[in-house]
């Protein structure tokens, strides 16, 4: 599984920030395709940060950009 964690730039919410978590499924060998975009949340970016990090206490890691 693949997570994206980006910036809503389209908000129109003058009090709160939010981001989007994109999650995908891999479905090629060494990454030759992209991910397949399984579901997109939007969350306040305080509770965004808050699942990133608890992914990485989890051993999840960083990696380069995939889509």
């Amino acid at each position: 599984m693949v997570k994206k964690f980006a910036k809503n730039k389209q908000n129109k919410d003058k009090f709160f920030e939010y981001m989007f978590i994109d999650s995908g499924k891999i479905i090629s060998i060494l990454g030759k395709e992209p991910p397949v975009l399984t579901t997109r949340e939007e969350l306040k970016i305080e509770v965004a940060r808050e699942a990133w990090k608890k992914l990485i206490a989890r051993g999840c890691r960083k990696t380069p950009l995939v889509w």
